[in-house]
C-alpha cells in the first residue's frame, strides 16, 4: 500500500514538471508556478478568453494578476489593470493597454463593460464586478478576502466562478513556449537567501510586493 502510494506520489509530480526555458534564470523559473498556473487557467478555462475581448485585472500587481496581464495580452485581449498609484507604471511595462488606478478611479462607476474580469485579490463587493460585465461576460474569483472567495462560489450564478488551480504539464508546456518566447516574463520583487526566510515571509506579509517573492539557496 505504502509502495503504491509512493508510486503515485512520483508520477504526479512527473505530470507537473517541465524543463526550464534555456533564457531564463533558476530563480525566475520559481516564480512561475502556482501563480503563472493560476493565471492560465482563471483566463483561458474559467474566463473563456478570445482575441480582441476586453479583459480586466483586478490586482494586477500581484503575483497572479502581474502574471494575467501579460498572459491576457499573449490571447490578443485589449487589458486594462487594476491597481494602485505606485504600481501604475509596472503595469504599464507588463503590457496592461489601460490602467486604472484604484485610489482615484472606481472602475465600477467609469461606464466601460468587460467580456472578463479576473479578480486576483482584495475585497470588491461582487455586485461591483457584475455591474462591469457584458451581458455575456465573465467574473472570475482566483484571490481575496474569504467572504469574496465565498461569494463568488455560492452567490455568484452564472457569470462568477471560482478557481482552485493545479500545476500540470499541459499548462506548463504553455507557459514555457511564452516564457522561451519571451511572451511573458516573471516579475520579482525581491530574492531572499533561505536563511532569510523569515524576513521574506515578513515582507509578503506586509502586503505591498510586486510580483513575487522567490527563495533562493
Amino acid at each position: 500500500m505504502a509502495g503504491a502510494g509512493l508510486r503515485n506520489m512520483c508520477q504526479l509530480k512527473k505530470n507537473a514538471l517541465v524543463t526550464k526555458p534555456t533564457n531564463i534564470t533558476f530563480e525566475a523559473a520559481a516564480a512561475v508556478p502556482m501563480s503563472a498556473v493560476t493565471a492560465l487557467q482563471a483566463i483561458q478555462d474559467k474566463g473563456q478568453i478570445q482575441s480582441n475581448q476586453k479583459v480586466l485585472i483586478h490586482g494586477a500587481s500581484g503575483g497572479v494578476g502581474s502574471w494575467a496581464v501579460q498572459i491576457g495580452k499573449s490571447f490578443g485581449a485589449h487589458v486594462t489593470a487594476v491597481c494602485s498609484t505606485r504600481n501604475v507604471e509596472m503595469a504599464r511595462v507588463l503590457g496592461a493597454d489601460e490602467v486604472i488606478d484604484y485610489r482615484k478611479e472606481d472602475f465600477s462607476k467609469n461606464g466601460k463593460r468587460y467580456d472578463l474580469i479576473i479578480g486576483a485579490n482584495g475585497d470588491v463587493p461582487l455586485a461591483k464586478y457584475k455591474s462591469a460585465l457584458t451581458a455575456n461576460g465573465i467574473y472570475v474569483c482566483t484571490g481575496g478576502s474569504m467572504k469574496q472567495i465565498f461569494g463568488s462560489m455560492i452567490f455568484g450564478g452564472k457569470q462568477a466562478r471560482s478557481l482552485t488551480s493545479a500545476p500540470n504539464k499541459k499548462d506548463l508546456l504553455f507557459l514555457q513556449a511564452l516564457l522561451a518566447n519571451g511572451k511573458i516574463k516573471s516579475v520579482i520583487d525581491k530574492i531572499y537567501p533561505l536563511h532569510e526566510l523569515a524576513d521574506a515571509f515578513r515582507y509578503f506579509e506586509a502586503g505591498k510586493v510586486k510580483g513575487k517573492v522567490v527563495i533562493s539557496h
